[in-house]
C-alpha cells in the first residue's frame, strides 16, 4: 500500500468515527416517551471503523479478520479452536452435523439415533437433530431456573441414545457438571448451545468448555454482535477438522481460503473411487454447506470482543439491580423472579419473569401493558416446541410430563438487561409493573 493510500485510509477511519458520533448520539431517557428495548447492540466509533477498515482491504470473504477473531474467541474460552460461521443457528447445525461424520467410527451419530434435549427453548437447538434424521428425546425443565431437569436424564436414555444437545437459557446455566458426567458415564456426545450464555461460568469454569462442542451467536441481541454471525468451539483437533469440513462445502481439504497445498500432497490423495491424485481442494468427504462469515462481520467481532468483559459485567449489574428493585416493590407477591442455577455465575441475556397463576392478572395482560408503555418484552422463545405447528408429524420421544415446559409457555416472559439499559430505564420497567399489579389487585382486569 502506498503512503498516500495509507494516509487516505487513516482519514477515512477518523471520519467514520466522527460520523458514528454525529449520526448516532446518546439520547437522554424520557419515561413513557423513550423505548426500553428488550435487547440490542451497543456500538461505538471503533466498531464502525473496524467494519470500514475491513472493507478497505478489498477482501470480502473470510480472511485476516476472521482468523484474528477466531483466535481471540478461542483464547477467551481457553479452548484450542473457534470456527466462525454466519449465525448461531448455523453453528448448531454445523456442530451437530460434525458428529454424523463416518470418520468418527462407532461414535458416529446415524439416522434414527436419539438425542436428549428440552422443548423449552429456541428451535435451532433442536432442528439440527431432526434435519439429520435423528430422534429428539424431550425432558422437562426446572423452575425458576428454566434449565434441564437433570433428574430425568437416566430415564431418557435408551440403547439408541448418542448425544445430549441443550442450550443454557437466557444466560443462566444448566447443571453442566452433572450433564457432562452423565455423558461421560454413557459415552455420549455433549453439545452445549451457549448462544445466550457467552461468559457464564459454572463452578468457576466457563460454559462451553464442559462438552465436546459448544456454539455461540453474535446476532445483535446477543452479548457481542457481528450483525449476523456465530461460532463453533471445541478443544478436540479431530472435531475441528470435521466442523470446518461441514462448514466449508463438506470438503476434505483443510486449507485456509486463498491457501493451497497445506498438506503437501494436494495431488497425491486417493479417496473414494476418484482417480489417484484428484485435486484435494475439490475432494468432498461430507455432504456439507457453505456457512462461512465475511471478514466485515469478523472485523466488527474483533472490535466488540475487546468490550466483552465490560458488557458481561454490565449485564450482571443490570440483572441484580432490577431483581432488587422488584423485590423492594413487593412484586414477589404476584411474580416468580429468576434464580441462577446453584454454582452458576450467570452472564445474563435476559430477565425471565413468571406470573403466578393466582395473580389478579395474566402474563399476556402484563406484557401488553408493558408494550403500551414502550417497554420491550419477549417470551421464552418457542415456549413448548412440541406445541408449535412446525413439529407436527416429526418423530420424537417425551419422557415424563412437560409440566414446567407448559408453565413456561403460559406464564413466563422476559425483559432486557443488556448494556444499553440504564438504571432509570430499569426503574421504569419495575415501577410500571408495580403500578399495573397494584391497580389489578384493586380492580381485577377482565379483558
Amino acid at each position: 500500500m502506498t503512503e498516500k493510500a495509507q494516509a487516505l485510509r487513516e482519514q477515512i477511519l477518523a471520519l467514520t468515527r466522527e460520523f458514528q458520533s454525529e449520526a448516532f448520539p446518546a439520547r437522554e431517557f424520557e419515561a413513557g416517551a423513550s423505548t426500553v428495548p428488550v435487547s440490542g447492540k451497543v456500538i461505538d466509533g471503533d466498531d464502525m471503523a473496524a467494519v470500514v477498515d475491513s472493507a478497505l482491504d478489498g477482501w470480502f470473504t473470510t480472511g485476516r479478520w476472521a482468523k484474528e477473531f477466531e483466535r481471540k474467541l478461542a483464547r477467551f474460552f481457553g479452548l484450542r479452536s473457534a470456527s466462525l460461521v454466519n449465525s448461531g443457528s448455523s453453528a448448531n447445525l454445523v456442530a451437530f452435523s460434525a458428529l454424523t461424520s463416518p470418520k468418527l467410527g462407532d461414535r458416529q451419530i446415524k439416522p434414527g439415533d436419539e438425542v436428549i434435549t428440552v422443548a423449552a427453548g429456541f428451535p435451532t437447538t433442536v432442528n439440527p437433530i431432526l434435519q439429520n434424521r435423528c430422534v429428539p428425546v424431550f425432558i422437562d425443565v426446572t423452575l425458576p431456573h428454566y434449565e434441564v431437569d437433570i433428574s430425568k436424564l437416566e430415564a431418557a436414555r435408551s440403547e439408541k441414545t448418542k448425544a445430549v444437545m441443550i442450550a443454557h437459557t437466557l444466560g443462566n446455566a444448566f447443571d453442566v457438571e452433572a450433564v457432562s458426567e452423565f455423558c461421560k458415564k454413557h459415552n455420549l456426545w455433549l453439545v452445549e448451545d451457549c448462544c445466550d450464555a457467552l461468559g457464564t461460568e459454572f463452578n468457576g469454569k466457563k460454559v462451553g468448555t464442559f462438552g465436546d462442542i459448544a456454539t455461540v451467536s453474535f446476532y445483535p441481541a446477543h452479548h457481542i454482535t457481528m450483525g449476523e454471525g456465530g461460532a463453533v468451539l471445541t478443544d478436540k483437533p479431530a472435531l475441528k477438522v470435521l466442523i470446518e469440513s461441514f462448514r466449508d462445502w463438506g470438503r476434505d481439504c483443510w486449507c485456509e481460503p486463498g491457501v493451497d497445498n497445506t498438506c503437501g500432497k494436494r495431488f497425491d490423495w486417493q479417496l473414494g473411487t476418484l482417480p489417484c491424485g484428484y485435486d484435494h481442494k475439490y475432494t468432498y468427504s461430507h455432504v456439507g454447506y457453505n456457512l462461512k462469515a465475511t471478514d466485515m462481520q469478523a472485523a466488527l467481532g474483533v472490535s466488540q470482543i475487546a468490550k466483552l468483559p465490560q458488557f458481561i459485567e454490565r449485564r450482571k449489574q443490570n440483572f441484580a439491580y432490577l431483581r432488587t428493585k422488584l423485590q423492594s416493590l413487593g412484586m414477589e407477591r404476584w411474580l416468580v423472579l429468576p434464580e441462577a442455577t446453584p454454582g452458576c455465575d450467570a452472564s445474563w441475556f435476559g430477565f425471565p419473569i413468571a406470573v403466578k397463576p393466582e395473580a389478579p392478572f395474566t402474563r399476556d395482560q402484563l406484557t401488553k401493558t408493558l408494550d403500551a408503555k414502550k417497554i420491550g418484552t419477549r417470551l421464552i422463545f418457542a415456549g413448548n416446541l412440541l406445541r408449535q405447528p412446525a413439529y407436527e408429524g416429526w418423530e420424537y420421544r417425551v419422557v415424563g410430563e412437560l409440566t414446567n415446559t407448559d408453565f413456561v409457555m403460559n406464564q413466563v416472559f422476559w425483559v432486557g438487561v443488556f448494556p444499553g439499559l440504564t438504571e432509570p430505564m430499569l426503574d421504569y420497567i419495575a415501577e410500571t409493573m408495580h403500578a399495573f399489579a397494584e391497580q389489578s389487585a384493586v380492580l381485577p382486569i377482565t379483558a
